[in-house]
């Protein structure tokens, strides 16, 4: 590998040692966070940064307190492949309810800490490899999962021992619903509402390490497309032990099986939000958690689906009408309503509710390009807003007790500042490596559908030099390429050095453009994302005259994986070679939320899923496919790619494979950048 290959995989691509996870606490005192100690640290520890003193503590060293931790807890590591959470260390804490204690969990052991007091971490025991744990509302007890169990510490089990999941999300919740805990303390700290996930009608995926026969293999419960989602139930428990209270929420879970979020708004009311299984209903309800008796709040419908919850919704305000959020008529704008009434218009496209701030909303939303977000506050009563960070770039907002964490994204870098409230600012610690190269891509509209594309030449280009042109966009639903985050550009900027134009297109169906723009993927992922990519490339070779397109690769990971091989076998005359990732070859074997979101059930529209199927297209391949997967890969399975290959070779058809023991969809420890070196000798032999 090179330099920055390298740089890059010792980094973590430029993100050890840079402060994460921001929470606030002692009403806004103290701003807790989790930071390693430098650009190659992989191990995060728990900081907290006295606001008033300008001081920061580290409270948790993680190397101190296991100095040879073992593996983590197959709970755990789940949910952290499910958030793509790619840092040793703690993965997260949780604060009790004056946020001046924290407890966490570091490789199953069971850990609290105070920022007041010696800020000696403290062992709690535990029943057994501890995942997730919450305080509750004055610290004195922890609740947390040990073998899919519910216990609270100090005291015991408060959930049954039944065999099935207690106090954790479902894969569909965590990978695809935004959902990723399962248990939740009562405000007086008094109670627990907790899923109970029952798996048994599940499937089983299976995966062994052939580079290791002598380990035994893994399965985990896969909910693939047309077959059973887990059963998922809500039930309010004492947290007093096993005897305690036991209340089940009562809502029509066989119409509305998905619960994509849920919490205490008081005491006295439990709000959660479940959907039907194609997403296309969507209801808020508050539950009683005295009786479990439920009541609908509102409703959302959608003839396609209804899009993922803006974060921070629903949520009561404090006059006690409910926010949430809705399409604009004609789907031109993700905005928000106030009890069922438009707040927001089709010049806001809203993505997250951070909090309250100066009796305003707090918002984070694109107000002109689709590659940027603004910071905003927006005025309940009359929908007036007031900008706080909006030039040009990507800002985000972390809010409490008058305190305002800003973090602003550009070509220059990232750069985080907490403003207080009598005026002073101050500037969280960022250990990580300054990243290497300063990208400003050329960002253009095109075609009839105003697609949103972005092109990184070489540093060294000269006009008039005729550049192959590399394809590098993921084009799937719900995600974004073209952003002016500065760390989506890196690794771009480098293939540009290489000799290559890189062209990066948001594909309808993809995300925050506007929801007519998501929703053009109905029923269809492969026309419309091949046929935006096509006119997309020739749009900005008409525009350019230095891109060959005699000479087009293409390259992606997952989703963009998909498009990578079927690029190549449907588009022959288009690109001339392809580089295809962990690829979901055939979404009849993909999971449930997330394929018959898009494409129904595949026993109501077999024939969505035989267009959109790549098997039988291997036939027809006449350009170089590189094809390459992760064997312990639980989120696009192995078998995908295998597949493929089988097809291939079945049919006489040369290709290139590339199976990786013990490597998962994220491609951790430098595996990414050791597949970058391996794809460019691939892309000059091809495209010579």
């Amino acid at each position: 590998m090179d330099d920055f290959l390298r740089l890059s995989a010792r980094t973590a691509r430029f993100s050890y040692g840079a402060p994460r996870a921001f929470s606030f606490g002692d009403r806004g005192r103290l701003l807790w966070f989790l930071r390693s100690t430098g650009p190659t640290d992989a191990f995060d520890g728990l900081w907290v940064l006295d606001t008033t003193t300008g001081t920061e503590t580290r409270l948790a060293d993680p190397r101190e307190l296991c100095p040879e931790p073992g593996p983590l807890p197959d709970a755990e590591r789940r949910l952290r492949e499910r958030i793509r959470l790619v840092a040793a260390g703690i993965g997260s804490y949780a604060l009790s309810g004056d946020g001046r204690r924290a407890v966490f969990a570091l490789y199953g052991r069971l850990y609290e800490v105070s920022a007041d007091q010696d800020g000696t971490p403290k062992e709690i025991p535990a029943a057994g490899p501890a995942v997730d744990p919450r305080p509750n509302a004055d610290g004195s007890r922890t609740a947390y999962v040990a073998d899919d169990v519910l216990y609270v510490a100090p005291g015991g089990r408060v959930s049954p021992d039944d065999g099935a999941r207690w106090g954790l999300a479902e894969f569909a919740a965590a990978e695809e619903l935004n959902r990723s805990r399962g248990h939740w303390w009562s405000p007086d700290g008094v109670t627990l509402l907790a899923a109970r996930v029952d798996e048994s009608a599940l499937q089983r995926r299976y995966f062994t390490d052939p580079a290791h026969p002598e380990l035994p293999g893994e399965d985990i419960a896969y909910p693939e497309a047309g077959g059973p989602n887990a059963d998922v139930q809500l039930w309010v428990l004492g947290g007093d032990g096993a005897d305690g209270t036991r209340i089940r929420l009562d809502w029509d879970a066989e119409t509305y099986p998905y619960v994509s979020d849920a919490g205490w708004e008081s005491a006295e009311e439990i709000l959660l939000t479940v959907q039907d299984r194609l997403q296309q209903r969507v209801l808020l309800l508050s539950a009683d958690p005295a009786t479990g008796r439920t009541r609908e709040l509102s409703r959302t419908t959608h003839p396609q689906w209804v899009d993922p919850l803006v974060p921070g919704t629903p949520a009561r305000l404090p006059d006690g009408r409910m926010l949430t959020a809705a399409d604009t008529p004609g789907g031109a704008a993700r905005a928000l309503a106030v009890d069922g009434e438009p707040l927001t218009g089709d010049g806001l496209q809203v993505r997250r509710v951070a909090g309250v701030h100066d009796d305003r909303l707090l918002i984070e939303a694109a107000l002109r390009d689709p590659s940027e977000q603004q910071v905003l506050l927006l005025d309940p009563a009359t929908g007036e807003l007031t900008p706080l960070a909006d030039g040009p770039g990507v800002h985000s907002v972390s809010a409490a007790a008058g305190m305002l964490l800003l973090t602003s994204a550009d070509a220059d870098g990232i750069r985080r500042v907490l403003r207080t409230p009598d005026g002073r600012e101050l500037i969280p610690g960022d250990l990580s490596e300054p990243m290497p190269y300063r990208v400003v891509p050329v960002l253009e509209r095109v075609t009839e559908h105003a697609v949103p594309t972005a092109l990184v030449l070489p540093r060294d280009h000269v006009p008039g030099r005729r550049l192959p042109v590399l394809m590098d966009s993921y084009g799937g639903p719900c995600a974004q390429d073209v952003s002016a985050e500065p760390r989506r550009w890196q690794a771009r900027q480098w293939w540009a050095d290489q000799g290559f134009a890189v062209v990066t297109v948001d594909n309808r169906g993809t995300a925050y453009v506007s929801p007519a723009h998501t929703h053009a993927m109905y029923r269809g992922f492969s026309e419309v994302t091949l046929e935006d990519q096509v006119a997309a490339l020739q749009a900005l070779g008409a525009r350019h005259a230095d891109l060959d397109l005699g000479r087009v690769g293409i390259r992606g990971w997952s989703y963009g994986g998909y498009l990578s091989a079927m690029a190549v076998l449907r588009r022959p005359d288009v690109f001339h070679a392809a580089a295809a990732g962990a690829a979901p070859t055939d979404f009849r074997h993909y999971d449930t939320a997330y394929t018959e979101r898009y494409l129904g059930l595949p026993q109501e529209n077999p024939e969505v899923y035989e267009r959109d199927s790549l098997i039988a297209d291997a036939p027809r391949l006449t350009r170089p496919l590189l094809l390459i997967t992760g064997l312990a890969d639980d989120n696009v399975h192995p078998s995908h790619t295998l597949r493929l290959s089988q097809a291939l070779t079945d049919a006489g058809r040369p290709h290139q494979l590339l199976a990786l023991p013990g490597v998962t969809h994220m491609t951790p420890g430098g595996t990414r950048e050791k597949l970058m070196a391996l794809e460019l000798d691939f892309f000059r032999r091809a495209l010579a």
